[in-house]
């Protein structure tokens, strides 16, 4: 096992491990306390969360464990590799200065609220095969249940692996997903999206497309590039964009987002997804528009006023 402590003065503006991976962005970590996304669990403990990466994202082309758990002073991190400070980094963007991105937010005062009750909560950055799957499963469903989805997935169709003498489930690769049927993925609840986890699964196994490759393109080609996957819209697409490929910028049209906009800013709403995404990035500010969307988010799903 390898270990190790890194001080929360190092991540600038503050770190909030509970709410940046309870938030909606991801559900590929989970909880050993089986506290995952459940409204009766107090905010602010110092639960251990856990995540697989899988070998196509390691430097060992082998999955890899990465636990963590934040306490008063220290991110307490414990893996079955060595590289796990810099996999954190990266999936917890842990070098973003949320200081800078907070004062380059307009001041608005919903924003405002969002950031002084979320202080410290960053944006991830998942595996993009894994963040594809999670929010084509996403539509019309509560955090739990997608996130309930895709632990089933990864219980049935990933590898596993030991580590610290536990067993952890891999999200499973496009080949593995595109070997299961629709009726397999419907007995894993899935319902009608079953038939577009399978297709995408299949499109990416077989080269037709990959997310990775919209990484490069301008914005809005990117979002457009990934609604070629069956089951993908605007709205999921901009989640992979946002919450995979670091466009930073994305703001995902979910229901909350249209809810803030019909009553803050109705000046937004433009009839469409392509406009009215353009009228909001450009309301919170544009380059890091996709942070205030997030705390937006969390700050109305949880309660807001």
């Amino acid at each position: 096992m390898h270990a190790g402590r890194v001080p929360v003065t190092e991540f600038v503006g503050g770190f909030d491990l509970q709410s940046t991976l309870e938030s909606g962005q991801t559900y590929v970590w989970d909880r050993p306390d089986g506290g995952m996304f459940d409204d009766a669990v107090a905010w602010g403990g110092n639960a251990w969360y856990h995540t697989v990466l899988p070998a196509t994202e390691t430097e060992t082309s082998e999955p890899e464990v990465l636990r963590c758990r934040l306490g008063e002073k220290t991110l307490e991190w414990e893996a079955s590799t060595p590289h796990a400070p810099e996999h954190l980094t990266r999936l917890l963007r842990l070098d973003d200065d949320l200081d800078a991105i907070v004062e380059a937010t307009p001041e608005l005062p919903l924003l405002r609220r969002a950031y002084e009750r979320y202080g410290g909560m960053r944006l991830v950055e998942d595996p993009s095969f894994a963040c594809l799957v999670s929010f084509i499963c996403s539509a019309q469903m509560r955090v739990s249940r997608i996130h309930g989805m895709q632990g089933r997935l990864a219980r049935a169709y990933g590898d596993t692996v030991e580590f610290d003498g536990d067993t952890y489930h891999v999200f499973p690769t496009p080949e593995q997903l595109a070997a299961a049927t629709e009726a397999d993925l419907r007995d894993l609840s899935l319902g009608y999206r079953a038939p577009y986890v399978q297709r995408t699964a299949e499109m990416v196994a077989e080269g037709q497309a990959h997310p990775d490759d919209a990484r490069e393109m301008e914005y809005e080609d990117a979002r457009d590039y990934l609604t070629q996957f069956v089951g993908v819209g605007d709205k999921v697409a901009d989640c992979v964009l946002l919450f995979s490929l670091d466009f930073l910028e994305a703001v995902p049209l979910d229901t909350w987002i249209r809810t803030a906009i019909e009553e803050y800013y109705p000046e937004c709403g433009k009839g469409n997804y392509a406009d009215t995404s353009r009228a909001i990035r450009e309301r919170f500010g544009g380059e890091y528009a996709g942070y205030a969307q997030t705390y937006v988010f969390q700050f109305l799903r949880t309660g807001g006023e």
